[in-house]
């Protein structure tokens, strides 16, 4: 009988952080609350949460890096990797780990150029998000990455070295359709440069990139800053 109360109890906390979850109380990209938070708010033991938790990761809802730091990934979305491939699944293609250094993340206004690219009101807000690319442990580029606040809100709050910024497109519905790209070779300012690793004013690949959405909007402008003598490209023409 005991056993059977212990079973029940275990699935009421596992529905109610999966209830929290598909209200948005806990949004996708930011971490749980602690155990001992969870316990005290379900009335519960903190082993009970602990269970619920590793059930819902193993479905897929959660992220968990150790017992104290766990993500909410919410509802799994499919997605397409052979099409516009981020970072990190162009790495892991190639058998390569990926991670990443964030330099910083700020909100600013978009002002008139990116109020105009990305159709807001020049008073809105963007986050911007400068950060180096690492495959195995080198730098390989210096990424600028602005995106419309009201895409993801709380994009402040989520940790970036947990999750890509694909990924952080499909767990908030968004679903990437087109981008166009440029590439210019470029001589980086000596601050990028060093963290970059480059010397002797080495040129560095600069790809420039509008990314679209099915519903056609902007949702990224992204400038990639690639070192020439750890990279290269190659293009398929079709006739």
């Amino acid at each position: 009988m005991n056993g059977m109360y212990q079973h029940s109890v275990f699935l009421q906390v596992r529905e109610f952080i999966r209830a929290e979850i598909e209200a948005g109380e806990y949004a996708p990209g930011m971490p749980l609350p602690a155990v001992e938070e969870l316990a005290d708010l379900y009335g519960v033991k903190e082993k009970m949460v602990e269970n619920a938790i590793d059930a819902l990761a193993n479905e897929g809802l959660l992220r968990k890096i150790s017992e104290k730091e766990v993500y909410v990934l919410g509802d799994k979305i499919e997605r397409n990797i052979e099409v516009l491939e981020g970072f990190t699944q162009t790495m892991l293609d190639k058998n390569l780990k990926p991670s990443f250094k964030i330099v910083s993340k700020v909100r600013r206004g978009a002002g008139n150029l990116y109020g105009a690219m990305f159709g807001i009101p020049a008073q809105d807000e963007i986050f911007y998000i400068k950060r180096l690319c690492y495959a195995n442990e080198d730098p390989v580029s210096l990424e600028e990455i602005l995106i419309p606040c009201y895409l993801i809100p709380k994009l402040e709050g989520i940790n970036l070295s947990i999750f890509s910024i694909y990924e952080l497109y499909g767990m908030y519905g968004i679903r990437l359709s087109e981008a166009r790209q440029t590439l210019d070779l470029i001589v980086l300012q000596p601050a990028d440069a060093r963290l970059l690793g480059l010397k002797d004013n080495l040129p560095a690949m600069l790809f420039q990139s509008i990314t679209r959405d099915e519903q056609g909007r902007v949702i990224e402008f992204n400038r990639n800053y690639v070192r020439s003598d750890k990279c290269d490209f190659s293009v398929h023409f079709f006739k």
